[in-house]
């Protein structure tokens, strides 16, 4: 009898810890792998309404308004002096529906955190792991002052900062990604199209959202860089000459999207530097454990 007890006692702790383990991986599988639920509209068509009435039937519908300014590629107080605006037919999804860049990229799985901006399109985008995390509209450099392309680290931050340009730009939630060109992204106003001086505007909100998110980088001493911050790529150029791109989703609602082989195409010649520098900041994270 007592060989009976104890070999069910030790069934029962087999069990009692396969079990936990289970728990234990399942819960780190959601946690390395995070499932995203998005609202996905009915249908995505474009068409054109006058800005006062529109505003005067919706102005109280803070997700409605959220949307409209994303696809204008601006703010509530540029929206307002607009004569006419694009608008959703079915405005019941989420933003990113209505904006350029693709849910998933199976070609950034290895990576933990990278941003895009798209010049074309004036959008931006935060992946993790190849998921969209966040994504809203931008105002880059303008003719005379173009944001400079390709691959860049987010470096320091600071909530609020003078401009090295003019002393009278006040900006929020500022986060360097060049530091000897003054480049970074912040919260200033938005026009429609690009037009600061190489800086990339952002809203308020999505300002302050990357501002948390994205890594700063790690310095050794005050000339060296230890470690580096969150990738951010910056690509395409802007038909300065040409009426505003997303005027063409009246006609076309999908001749802005940007495909994931697009995102492959602009990361691809910087991958490896990507992933050099996230195996640094992993490896400094896990010494300081």
């Amino acid at each position: 009898m007592k060989k009976l007890t104890l070999l069910f006692n030790i069934s029962v702790m087999i069990l009692f810890v396969s079990c936990k383990q289970q728990a234990q991986t399942e819960v780190e599988t959601v946690e390395s792998d995070p499932i995203i639920k998005r609202v996905e509209p009915k249908s995505v068509s474009y068409h054109l309404e006058n800005t006062k009435q529109w505003l005067a039937a919706h102005d109280k519908d803070a997700k409605m308004l959220r949307i409209a300014y994303a696809i204008n590629r601006t703010d509530a107080t540029n929206l307002k002096q607009r004569d006419s605006i694009i608008i959703p037919g079915d405005m019941s999804g989420d933003v990113e529906f209505y904006l350029p860049f693709p849910m998933t990229v199976s070609y950034l799985k290895d990576v933990k955190k990278i941003i895009f901006f798209s010049y074309p399109t004036q959008t931006f985008a935060a992946y993790e792991k190849g998921q969209l995390i966040y994504a809203g509209p931008t105002n880059m450099g303008s003719e005379k002052h173009k944001t400079p392309t390709g691959l860049f680290f987010t470096n320091w931050k600071a909530e609020e900062t003078t401009s090295t340009f003019d002393d009278e730009w006040d900006l929020r939630w500022n986060f360097n990604v060049e530091n000897k060109l003054g480049v970074g992204w912040h919260q200033y106003s938005l026009p429609g199209y690009p037009a600061s001086h190489s800086c990339l505007r952002l809203q308020e909100t999505d300002a302050k959202y990357l501002y948390d998110w994205a890594d700063e980088w790690q310095l050794a001493d005050p000339e060296t860089v230890k470690v580096k911050g969150t990738p951010v790529i910056v690509f395409g150029s802007y038909d300065f000459g040409a009426p505003r791109p997303w005027l063409q989703l009246v006609t076309d609602p999908k001749v802005l999207a940007i495909s994931e082989s697009e995102i492959e195409k602009q990361t691809s010649p910087f991958l490896s530097d990507i992933l050099k520098e996230q195996k640094n900041r992993d490896a400094t994270q896990s010494t300081k454990k």
